[in-house]
């Protein structure tokens, strides 16, 4: 099976195991852009997944987006039994990935994190900045001492590292669906202020990322930097609280 996967194949396995679950609307937007129609382009996209599927390199979760009208596009994608072999051969480290069908509230913030992936990647295609970096969880988690002794894991939902002119940049992103309390992503700031502090990301990369937090509604944004304001323990100058659809305009004009 290793010698029969294309390099395509071994691309979109690489992008499903990276997020875990995975529309078939946005594998197509990730690894099926360059065809001469948007239709063409998902027509071979729909046929590649269902080979991929038979052959138990990808599966399909009972749920879906849009429903059961919707026919193939709406199947949410996870690595498949064959799928997750060949991962684990090709990096021996790489744990068993248990197979779950994930709540609706995982899923749609799991989801909305790959829209934000795709995101990054449509403004490096159009040529606003070039994309050097995006890990998802758990590749972006990053461990440090705490007070105690102890071991702490900073987990964010993506990490990226992009090219703006001459500077280069670095973002934490958080994205933010309105199902945790303000107190909760105040919190989330404060780890992050815990992770600053300690030191470890400037060593090793020698700057601190902007930290972003996506979030839909107006009135939840001005509450959370109304709270980075005055909370003396946060530097508000590391944060920026933007929409969504404002995140293209925020990293190619770069974190200053």
């Amino acid at each position: 099976m290793r010698g029969h996967l294309s390099e395509r194949d071994w691309a979109i396995l690489a992008t499903v195991a990276a997020h875990r679950f995975v529309t078939t609307a946005q594998l197509e937007a990730f690894h099926f852009a360059g065809h001469a129609s948007q239709m063409s382009g998902a027509r071979v996209c729909r046929r590649v997944l269902e080979r991929l599927r038979r052959e138990r390199v990808l599966g399909t979760l009972e749920r879906r987006v849009g429903g059961i009208r919707a026919g193939s596009a709406s199947y949410v994608w996870h690595v498949d039994a064959v799928g997750d072999r060949l991962l684990r051969d090709a990096e021996p480290r790489r744990t068993r990935r248990r197979r779950y069908e994930p709540s609706l509230h995982f899923l749609r913030h799991t989801l909305a994190v790959v829209d934000t992936h795709l995101s990054l990647l449509r403004l490096s295609r159009d040529g606003r900045v070039e994309l050097i970096q995006v890990d998802a969880e758990p590749a972006c988690h990053r461990r440090y001492p705490g007070l105690g002794g102890g071991t702490i894991t900073l987990k964010s939902d993506l990490f990226a590292v992009t090219v703006s002119g001459e500077f280069e940049d670095s973002w934490f992103i958080e994205v933010d669906l309105a199902t945790e309390s303000l107190p909760r992503l105040v919190a989330k700031c404060q780890e992050y202020e815990a992770y600053r502090r300690s030191g470890v990301e400037e060593a090793a990369r020698g700057v601190f990322p902007i930290v972003v937090w996506t979030i839909e509604t107006e009135r939840r944004r001005e509450a959370l930097l109304a709270a980075i304001a005055t909370d003396a323990n946060l530097r508000s100058d590391l944060y920026r609280v933007i929409a969504p659809d404002q995140l293209g305009a925020l990293v190619s004009g770069g974190a200053s």
